[in-house]
């Protein structure tokens, strides 16, 4: 077999005979100590309560299966490492330096204290006319944005210094893709040959993330280097790149069979095939659409943000790094790009106060790290971060519906919107390793409708009128009563119980074995009022500060702990019964830090909350849970 270092330099030189990269990337190395908040890879989610152990939002990021199976990652956190420790279980954030605050102080003050940003946005000059959102939500601001890039831009275009750089060659007039996935086009520039692009669209399972209920959602495509388009004499062929696009989906997806190739096919033939490792020179672009439930896959025209990921080193989970969390950020504030430290240049562009787009500032692009990175560093060495449960720093390939169902626009599980209700049209598929539908695994163990925990009054009204005893259920579902916290935890309790109960029936399915619109799409008013939300944080720019906003504090930021579980201030000071937990006391005297996160989320191992080994993976062929009657 031929060596990995050989194999990286004939890629290398085959690339350089085919397109131009001149140069590379230039950015800066950036001390963390410079921002407001030096910790911003860890995301909000990461601070909430989980109920006395009873929701577990954290096994969809923290868990060991992919790094244990080798699989394109090499940070377990769910113990398997004794440098990270098991972050199912522990507030365990990292140390704080001389210079910075302790990471276990939330900093997230748009989720934590939505008041505040009420404030703010009331004094702001960019208030908007609320009953105007709608139109808001129809205005094209991708088209303008990609208008700006000009000329011949790129990852590959030598020294160009261009803010518009790295925004994704991926215009939204040859959108939607077309019934294969691929996008084509009509202009001659944007054309690579014929009339395609070399982007594809990808249709993959959502996590809790990027729901129509969480008020994000993506279109993904994918786009491999233009040896992997051509046949062995340098021909376009769009067979050559169908097989190699294929191949890689399986490499990806851990479904590579004993005779499969080793390598990919025409003249990306010295290419070798790496299980879990997409080739040198991937992009992804990655536009995040407001929720607008009156389009297709309820995606509005507006976007929140395009991201952007283009591979420019190979690593591999045999030549990992000890993770350096205190190293300084490589970047390009100017042009909007952050090196993840694991292989990939990040990029992103978000909206201004006026709503057009613009690059990303460092802190802001530094929580693109927290979820797509991996324990590797280079060097010079460079912070590294992530979740455990990405395969080579990427959510969506990895659950990628297989085959043709995968190779099209993300349609949020076949959505549709008839005579004003939203419908769904696809079912459950089965998590490959659980055996268990992967929407109603997730439902079992967070008990919501997102990693926060929580879930709108249209899905608790559901299963209000789903779960009774009438039905069937040992109990009745009731809202939590948050004015008797005492009785939080045994209400919780039984929430996970019935919830368990709902899940195993197939309850959460309709009559066809399609998953219940009602669980997966929020009401009108809901979608609107979330968009409302986002945009004052876009009036105010307070991006670091949080994205995620809610009406009100979610009960799962207030501390209703008590007896042995209870724990103190940073200063020592006691929590109040339902006071809003802004931060977690440290181990002072913990080795060559100043303090790392010592108290215990309440979920216990032993419990059927609680799953080290989840692998983000769905079952091939692809299996879905069938209708309960």
């Amino acid at each position: 077999m031929v060596s990995q270092g050989f194999n990286r330099l004939l890629f290398t030189l085959c690339l350089s005979s085919v397109v131009s990269f001149g140069g590379s990337l230039k950015g800066e190395f950036v001390s963390r100590t410079t921002f407001a908040n030096p910790y911003a890879n860890i995301p909000a989610q990461c601070y909430i309560e989980t109920s006395g152990g009873t929701q577990n939002a954290c096994m969809f990021c923290h868990t060991n299966a992919p790094a244990r199976a080798r699989l394109g990652n090499n940070n377990p956190q769910a113990g398997l490492s004794s440098i990270t420790g098991n972050l199912q279980t522990t507030y365990s954030f990292a140390p704080a330096t001389q210079q910075t605050k302790s990471p276990s102080i939330n900093p997230w003050e748009n989720t934590l204290f939505p008041e505040k940003l009420e404030a703010e946005y009331q004094q702001s000059p960019n208030r908007f006319d609320e009953t105007q959102m709608l139109n808001y939500l129809e205005e094209d601001n991708w088209s303008e944005a990609y208008a700006k890039r000009g000329g011949k831009v790129g990852w590959e275009n030598g020294d160009d210094d261009s803010v518009w750089r790295l925004f994704p060659d991926l215009s939204p007039s040859d959108l939607p893709a077309k019934e294969d996935g691929f996008v084509r086009t009509k202009a001659k520039t944007r054309a690579v040959f014929a009339d395609m692009t070399g982007w594809r669209a990808i249709n993959f399972m959502p996590y809790g993330i990027f729901t129509p209920m969480s008020g994000s959602v993506s279109g993904i495509y994918i786009r491999l280097p233009k040896v992997f388009m051509q046949d062995e004499k340098g021909a376009w062929s769009e067979t050559i790149y169908a097989q190699n696009l294929d191949l890689l989906e399986r490499a990806i997806t851990d479904r590579l069979e004993p005779n499969d190739p080793k390598i990919y096919f025409g003249k990306a033939k010295e290419v070798e095939v790496h299980r879990g490792l997409y080739p040198l020179y991937t992009e992804f672009a990655h536009p995040l659409h407001y929720v607008d439930l009156r389009k297709n896959g309820t995606r509005a025209t507006r976007v929140k943000e395009i991201r952007y990921m283009v591979k420019t080193r190979m690593y591999y989970p045999g030549e990992a790094a000890e993770k350096e969390e205190n190293a300084p950020l490589y970047l390009n504030e100017k042009q909007g790009w952050i090196n993840n430290g694991a292989g990939w240049i990040l990029a992103g562009f978000i909206e201004d106060a006026k709503g057009h787009l613009r690059a990303q500032k460092g802190e802001e692009l530094m929580q693109c790290v927290g979820c797509h990175s991996d324990n590797y560093g280079f060097e010079p060495s460079s912070f590294t971060s992530g979740s455990s449960n990405t395969i080579d720093s990427t959510w969506a390939f990895p659950r990628k519906f297989p085959e043709k169902l995968g190779w099209v626009e993300m349609d949020y599980l076949a959505y549709t919107l008839k005579e004003g209700k939203a419908t769904s049209r696809r079912g459950d598929p089965l998590n490959r390793k659980a055996h268990q539908g992967e929407f109603g695994y997730f439902l079992k163990h967070v008990v919501g409708a997102n990693l926060y925990g929580v879930m709108p009054e249209s899905m608790e009204a559901f299963l209000r009128e789903s779960i009774t005893k009438e039905h069937g259920y040992s109990d009745n579902w009731r809202t939590l009563d948050l004015i008797n916290p005492s009785t939080l935890v045994e209400q919780q309790r039984l929430h996970v119980k019935l919830m368990n109960e709902f899940v195993e029936a197939k309850a959460y399915l309709t009559k066809e074995g399609f998953i219940h619109p009602r669980l997966l799409y929020p009401t009108e008013t809901e979608a609107l009022n979330g968009a409302i939300g986002y945009r004052k944080v876009v009036a105010t720019q307070r991006f670091t500060l949080g994205k995620d906003v809610f009406a009100q504090t979610p009960f799962t930021y207030r501390y209703f702990r008590e007896g042995k579980e209870a724990y103190t201030h940073l200063d020592g000071t006691p929590y109040h019964i339902g006071e809003i937990i802004t931060d977690r006391p440290i181990e002072k005297e913990a080795t060559l830090t100043e303090g790392a996160g010592i108290v215990e989320t309440l979920i216990d191992e032993n419990d059927a909350s609680y799953d080290g080994e989840y692998l983000p993976l769905l079952n091939y062929p692809l299996v879905y849970e069938k209708a309960y009657k």
